[in-house]
C-alpha cells in the first residue's frame, strides 16, 4: 500500500481537506504516521495538532466530524488530499463552513463564506 513519505517531511505532511461532493476546499491540517493510521482505521479525519502536540480527531469537540470518502497522495508522496463528508456543516473552528471564508478583493478582505455555528456556543 502506498502511504505518505513521513521521513521526507520531518514526520508531518500537509493534508488538504475537500468536500467530496462540491469539491470546496474546507481546510488544511497536518498528519503524522499515527494520525494517518488512525484515519485509515476509523474512516474519520484525524490529524496531528501542532499547537497541542497531540492527535486530533476532527470534530471531537464540536461534533463536526469529517467522514473520509477518498484519499489521494501527490506524486512526491509529501501531501495528502482527503475528500470528506463534512458532518455538522462546518469545518472551521470559527463557525464557517470552510476555513477559507475570507477573500482579498482590491486590497480589502471580504467575508465570502457561510457561518454555520457560533463558536461560543459550541466550544464552551
Amino acid at each position: 500500500m502506498i502511504e505518505p513519505n513521513f521521513k521526507k517531511t520531518d514526520g508531518l505532511v500537509p493534508a488538504i481537506v475537500q468536500d467530496a461532493e462540491t469539491k470546496e476546499v474546507l481546510m488544511l491540517a497536518y498528519m503524522n504516521k499515527e494520525s494517518w493510521e488512525a484515519t485509515l482505521q476509523s474512516g474519520k479525519a484525524t490529524f496531528w495538532s501542532r499547537s497541542r502536540q497531540k492527535l486530533w480527531l476532527k470534530g471531537e469537540s464540536s461534533g463536526h466530524v469529517q467522514m473520509v470518502k477518498n484519499i489521494f497522495i501527490d506524486c512526491d508522496e509529501d501531501t495528502v488530499l482527503l475528500q470528506v463528508e463534512q458532518l455538522g456543516g462546518a469545518a472551521c473552528h470559527t463557525g464557517y463552513r470552510s476555513c477559507f471564508y475570507r477573500k482579498l478583493e482590491g486590497g480589502d478582505v471580504v467575508i465570502v463564506g457561510e457561518k454555520v455555528f457560533d463558536p461560543k456556543e459550541v466550544y464552551k
